[in-house]
């Protein structure tokens, strides 16, 4: 799909500076060699549309031992999306799925009332280098008690639209006249950019909550720049571009509708309210792994990560 010709994209002068809400910067853990940076949820921004959760992970080589290696663990109340730029993760859940993820693809992982899952490197899927991103969803109130599901999209299945130094892939929602097969709870945007020196992207006006993950280079927004690994959140409404700089740039941009209300969030749980949480707590705890709220995944239900002291 060639770039739309009518998308003039005009960087905003003057007070249009304001249109930058919040930046924020992510905290980053090191996992043993394997740099994880966390962008939401902080201290200034719980959410950016339905995105409570945002880690970009890596870039990071494994050469020898397990690689990345999560074992079964439950959620609820959210959708998981992986999308990896390189190398490839093995995904086993309790629905009885055993999908491999790989650069380009979207596993979009739907709990609600709860499921189960594992991400792991086999044997032989090493040496291998990955860098990628995993997100939440956090799911409106009428799909918290919603059935899990899971669900896969090739690469080759996202639109991509080029032109005027602009490569884009759309992961999920509606952008610049294309739409993503890949379906959500709620109104949701995410898109892969990739923008040579001096190009400029235009930020979808349909989309209400917007913000921006830099991966590479540095994007300018009303002649400030803002170089990688930051988060910068938009006011909602403002017409506005980013405008890559002289080493071009790499971001995704995230967002969709304004949630209902805020979300309370412990460990891998998501809820709207506190009670949901502690529900969810004592069926991970009791262990009940053939008539509990909880499975392990069918082929990985050898070890599980236990719930936390707190």
């Amino acid at each position: 799909m060639s770039w739309n010709p009518s998308l003039d994209p005009v960087i905003p002068e003057g007070a249009a500076i304001d249109a930058i809400e919040t930046v924020i910067v992510p905290r980053a853990r090191d996992l043993g060699g394997f740099e994880v940076r966390r962008a939401l949820p902080s201290a200034k921004r719980q959410m950016v549309g339905p995105f409570i959760f945002f880690d970009e992970m890596g870039p990071a080589e494994f050469l020898t031992g397990k690689g990345l290696d999560v074992r079964p663990h439950p959620h609820i109340g959210l959708a998981t999306v992986t999308y990896l730029f390189r190398g490839r993760i093995h995904h086993r859940d309790s629905l009885g799925t055993d999908q491999w993820i790989e650069a380009g693809a979207v596993n979009l992982m739907t709990a609600g009332q709860g499921i189960t899952h594992s991400e792991r490197m086999d044997e032989g899927a090493l040496p291998q280098s990955l860098w990628g991103l995993q997100t939440w969803l956090a799911l409106p109130l009428d799909r918290e008690d919603s059935g899990a599901d899971f669900g896969h999209t090739r690469a080759e299945e996202l639109p991509v639209l080029e032109g005027e130094g602009k490569d884009v892939r759309l992961i999920l929602g509606r952008g610049w006249g294309a739409e993503s097969p890949v379906e959500t709870a709620s109104d949701t945007f995410y898109a892969d950019v990739t923008l040579a020196p001096g190009a400029a992207i235009p930020l979808p006006s349909e989309v209400e909550d917007r913000g921006a993950y830099i991966l590479q280079g540095e994007v300018e927004v009303a002649g400030d720049r803002h170089g990688a690994g930051r988060m910068l959140v938009f006011r909602p409404g403002d017409s506005l571009s980013l405008k890559a700089g002289p080493e071009g740039a790499r971001l995704v941009l995230l967002g969709g509708a304004t949630m209902e209300g805020p979300r309370h969030i412990w460990w891998n749980f998501v809820a709207s309210s506190k009670e949901r949480i502690e529900a969810a707590k004592e069926a991970w705890r009791a262990g009940d792994w053939q008539h509990g709220r909880f499975r392990l995944p069918p082929g990985d239900d050898a070890e599980y990560i236990p719930l936390p002291p707190k």
